[in-house]
Parts: C-alpha cells; sequence; structure tokens
C-alpha cells in the first residue's frame, strides 16, 4: 500500500479523533497529523482502542501547508457530488476508482479530512491534487468523519492486493509538469484572471490520472514543442496571435 498520511482539519469531537486511529491501526496506517484540532484527552484515547499509540504519535499544527509537507499528492475528501463539468473544483472521484489508479504508486500520499460541520474550506480544497468522495444515498450522502476515514483506507488497502498498474511518475516529474504548464500559461498570455483556476483544473486533472512515466514524458514532449513555436515567435518579434 502506498505511504499514506491522515491529516485532519479542525476536528471538533476528540471522540472522532481516537475512532480514526483505531481505523488507521486495522489498515497498518500510522502517520496522523491534526490541524488545529480540539483538545485531545481520555475520551479520545479510550476511542482509539488499540490504535492509541498513533494518537499519542499523531503531530498537531497549525495550517494545512504544515501538514502536508513532504507529500507528493494531497488528496481531499467530500461528501458532496457537484453536478456539471464547470465546477471542476468541487468535482470528486470515486474513492475505488481512485485507489485502483494508486496502486504502484510509491511516494507519500496525505488524504485530507475536514470539520465535522463543513468539511474543508474552498481555500483547502484548492491545494488538493485531486478530490474524493464515498457513494452514498442522495437523502443522507454525509458520512461520520472517522466512519469515512476507516471506508476510504479500506479501498486503499484492498487495492494494494490486485496487481499493479504501469509506474506512475514520481513527486519531481509531478512538480515538473505543473511548472511547464504555467510557463505555457504565461507564454501564451493566457487571461490573467482565469490563469489560477485553470491551473487549479489542470492540477485536478493530473490528480486524477497519476499519469504513468510515459504519459508524462509524452504529455512534457508537447509542452516542449509548444515552448519551443512560442519561443520562435517571440524572437521573431511576432505577437502571439497575431498576424
Amino acid at each position: 500500500m502506498p505511504d499514506i498520511r491522515v491529516v485532519v482539519v479542525g476536528p471538533k469531537f476528540e471522540g472522532n479523533v481516537g475512532a480514526i486511529a483505531r481505523c488507521m491501526a486495522n489498515f497498518g496506517v500510522e502517520d496522523l497529523v491534526l490541524v488545529n484540532p480540539c483538545e485531545i484527552g481520555e475520551t479520545a484515547m479510550n476511542r482509539s482502542k488499540h490504535g492509541d499509540y498513533i494518537l499519542r504519535n499523531a503531530r498537531t499544527v497549525t495550517s494545512m501547508e504544515e501538514a502536508v509537507e513532504g507529500c507528493l499528492l494531497v488528496v481531499g475528501t467530500s461528501g458532496t457530488v457537484t453536478k456539471g463539468d464547470k465546477n471542476y473544483a468541487r468535482i470528486p472521484v470515486d474513492v475505488r476508482e481512485f485507489a485502483m489508479d494508486c496502486r504502484g504508486y510509491n511516494e507519500k500520499i496525505a488524504f485530507v479530512f475536514g470539520r465535522e460541520d463543513i468539511g474543508l474550506l474552498q481555500t483547502e480544497l484548492n491545494r488538493c491534487d485531486v478530490l474524493i468522495t464515498i457513494p452514498a444515498d442522495d437523502k443522507y450522502p454525509v458520512m461520520n468523519l472517522s466512519h469515512s476515514v476507516g471506508v476510504i483506507l479500506y479501498e486503499m488497502f484492498q487495492a494494494n492486493r490486485r496487481p499493479v498498474r504501469c509506474e506512475p511518475c514520481d513527486g519531481r516529474e509531478k512538480e515538473l509538469l505543473f511548472q511547464f504548464f504555467g510557463d505555457l500559461l504565461e507564454g501564451i498570455d493566457y487571461n490573467e484572471a482565469r490563469r489560477e483556476s485553470t491551473t487549479v483544473m489542470f492540477r485536478r486533472m493530473m490528480g486524477r490520472a497519476i499519469p504513468t512515466k510515459y504519459e508524462y514524458n509524452t504529455i512534457m514532449g508537447v509542452f516542449g514543442d509548444a515552448a519551443r513555436i512560442i519561443r520562435n515567435y517571440q524572437e521573431s518579434g511576432t505577437k502571439w496571435g497575431g498576424k
């Protein structure tokens, strides 16, 4: 199974935190980071059962950025499924589909869970490479926080027992891909007002796909060709898109 970190942002009930630690122990995940949590005391420890060692070793930080540091794939979670393609920042991937795509992924993955009442904020979602969800009945789709952790870790655990897909690109390659995409937007003088949202959309697209090394090399080749053409235009003194 990939190296997983569970990040919980702003949990309000220590019992949920304890239950999360117990779920993590069930599936062999030990790295727990809490962002601005409620007080963690005896109730949490009792709920953690044999996962109490995870709770004792959990780190507490003050920001999501600190919590996901060192993780090369940041996965947000949501119980709300947005219909339609335009609000891509809120369109999640089915957790089972995502888990199957992660087979063979050797980099650190952070699964980020939000507050019991409002979940993750939009700014926090924008930091995520991909958004996943657990399918549930439309009448009551939002699961208890600790139950959500348990289901997601179960799916990751089960997927790891199946044949591995082709080797995915690594964290360094992923960041280069985003850098090249940003350079391309700048090179074509892409609309400044839409640049951030388009960058988030591209990050999400790549997060869902978890591209293989072959796919990464192919995409980078396309970006390289595009950059060369743009440079030729610029060196000739022709404004991009002009006549």
